[in-house]
């Protein structure tokens, strides 16, 4: 049974959903992807669903939404996307901190390149999850 990862931030809107998508699509082999977040936005930003759409051809407006930490079924690693308050508490056998910084309201640019270095992180996730590099 391959070990479920929940990208958690705040809001579930913006990095933590780039973090699902693109474990579903670099990941899927590996590990289950999920999102949530303690609080909820009505839609996933669209400036993040424009460049995941763009650069790996994904519309996460058909593919996911908005969801709480209740929302996902219990699982083995929690990443935090990077949280300038508290980030969200799961219960997990594994977690770690990616540090990303919020690009709501910037740039195209800062986009790409917060999609990219999750992209990186993702696939370097699944490598070491495979490599079995961390205990589950």
């Amino acid at each position: 049974m391959k070990p479920k990862v929940a990208f958690v931030c705040v809001h579930n809107s913006c990095r933590s959903q780039m973090a699902e998508a693109l474990g579903k699509l670099f990941g899927e082999e590996t590990f289950e992807s999920y999102s949530a977040g303690t609080e909820t936005k009505p839609k996933i930003n669209q400036d993040a669903v424009k460049i995941i759409k763009d650069l790996y051809n994904i519309d996460m407006n058909e593919t996911q939404y908005s969801k709480l930490l209740s929302d996902i079924p219990q699982v083995d690693i929690v990443v935090k996307m990077g949280c300038n308050v508290v980030c969200p508490f799961l219960p997990s056998t594994h977690e770690e901190d990616w540090g990303l910084e919020d690009p709501t309201g910037k740039s195209d640019e800062e986009f790409i390149k917060i999609a990219k270095l999750i992209e990186e992180k993702v696939k370097n996730l699944a490598e070491r999850i495979r490599n079995k590099e961390i205990n589950l």
